[in-house]
């Protein structure tokens, strides 16, 4: 073969650009996690859950355009770096996105939404991507956000709340109005496998903050080395159990497109913002090792981490129609434990999380024994239940 042919063949890579914009977006997770903070109830998770969509979204056009381009060029290469910026300007809005900085978040917002739509599109034939593609729907989301920003109150709330339902409605309402593109597998995969070690480096940060403004006694020693093993047992669940075989599947699918919003684009908003609601939750365990833990702050640390299960639960029943038993008694055990953690000591608390997700493990590792020594088996129209055995190089 010769080597150009060989160049044309390589499988896409992560380049560093992508890597810089990154930063920006570990700040904006550290500003979501102070929203949680600041109001642990129902509505401040849903007044999180609606700012953090689009920042998400955003964060997916980049990965995107990176993917289905080769970004060799300056303008393309600095225009990841123009985007980073906004990111970042966007980030420092999120405290105050309800009061008054409000319009400020929407205006940069679709500043680089327009920007990101003019690089993925110039020298494209097909100029209805514009309007209805997935770079377009700022164009539909944008008069609600710019509306909602010149509101106050719950009528700002509800504006952006459909902008961002619009947003999550615009990946599937688009399979019946664009073309559907192959992604290439190795570079999607590793962008939405290096979100969620932004997430969970965010929990990390998070957690070694309130340490580090407390005394270290033992007990509270303790609470971290636990902090630190849930996050720990939720990334090996995700890094060894769920990305290869999503990687593998997207590989062999027929209807890529289809599966790829299910798995990732979907799915990975669900994932991640189950590692943030859990690590606000395991920081407040370490500042208060000793004391139980309130009924808001338990719901976020259980309750994050049974939406993780649920949505590991539904990747592996969207790409092999098998359901996951473990995962989903793992999610309501989560659940029937809130109670329990008003009751007991915080510390208590995280190493019976730890216990609950320990266990999803070992029985996913046994799992993954049994189809490792079976063979492949259709599974359906749109896939099939490939071998998960180890993928080289994971």
């Amino acid at each position: 073969m010769k080597a150009s042919d060989a160049s044309r063949t390589a499988p896409k890579i992560v380049i560093w650009e992508e890597l810089f914009f990154d930063l920006t977006f570990v700040f904006a997770l550290t500003q979501f996690s102070h929203l949680l903070h600041d109001e642990h109830g129902g509505w401040g998770i849903v007044r999180t859950l609606i700012l953090f969509i689009p920042v998400y979204w955003a964060w997916g056009g980049v990965t995107l355009y990176a993917n289905q381009r080769d970004l060799k060029s300056l303008v393309d290469r600095l225009g990841v770096l123009v985007l980073g910026l906004g990111s970042l300007l966007m980030a420092l809005t999120i405290p105050h996105a309800y009061e008054d900085l409000g319009l400020l978040f929407v205006v940069v917002y679709l500043a680089a939404r327009a920007l990101l739509s003019f690089l993925a599109l110039r020298g494209l034939p097909d100029w209805r991507s514009v309007f209805i593609g997935p770079y377009g729907v700022f164009l539909v989301t944008g008069p609600l956000l710019l509306t909602g920003a010149l509101l106050h109150g719950t009528a700002r709330i509800a504006f952006w709340a459909a902008a961002a339902a619009t947003d999550l409605l615009s990946p599937w309402a688009g399979r019946y109005l664009v073309a559907p593109r192959r992604a290439q597998p190795l570079h999607y995969t590793h962008r939405y496998g290096l979100l969620i070690i932004l997430v969970l480096g965010e929990s990390m940060i998070q957690t070694g903050m309130v340490a580090a403004g407390g005394t270290l006694t033992p007990l509270r020693l303790t609470a971290i080395a636990a902090a630190y093993a849930v996050a720990a047992a939720l990334w090996w669940t995700y890094f060894r159990y769920g990305l290869p075989e999503i990687r593998r599947a997207l590989e062999v699918a027929p209807d890529q497109p289809d599966l790829r919003r299910a798995v990732l684009i979907y799915s990975h908003l669900l994932f991640s913002f189950g590692i943030v609601t859990t690590s606000v939750g395991l920081a407040d365990a370490v500042l208060e090792p000793a004391g139980a833990l309130t009924g808001d702050q338990a719901v976020l640390l259980f309750g994050g981490s049974a939406l993780f299960l649920f949505t590991f639960a539904y990747t592996r029943w969207r790409m092999f129609r098998e359901i996951a038993g473990i995962c989903l008694g793992g999610g309501v055990v989560c659940f029937a434990l809130v109670p329990l953690a008003t009751l007991i000591p915080a510390v208590t608390a995280v190493a019976a999380l730890l216990v609950v997700i320990g266990v999803t493990i070992a029985r996913e590792a046994l799992i993954k024994r049994r189809h490792a020594r079976l063979p492949a088996t259709a599974s359906g129209p749109d896939e099939g239940l490939i071998d998960r055995g180890p993928i080289s190089g994971e």
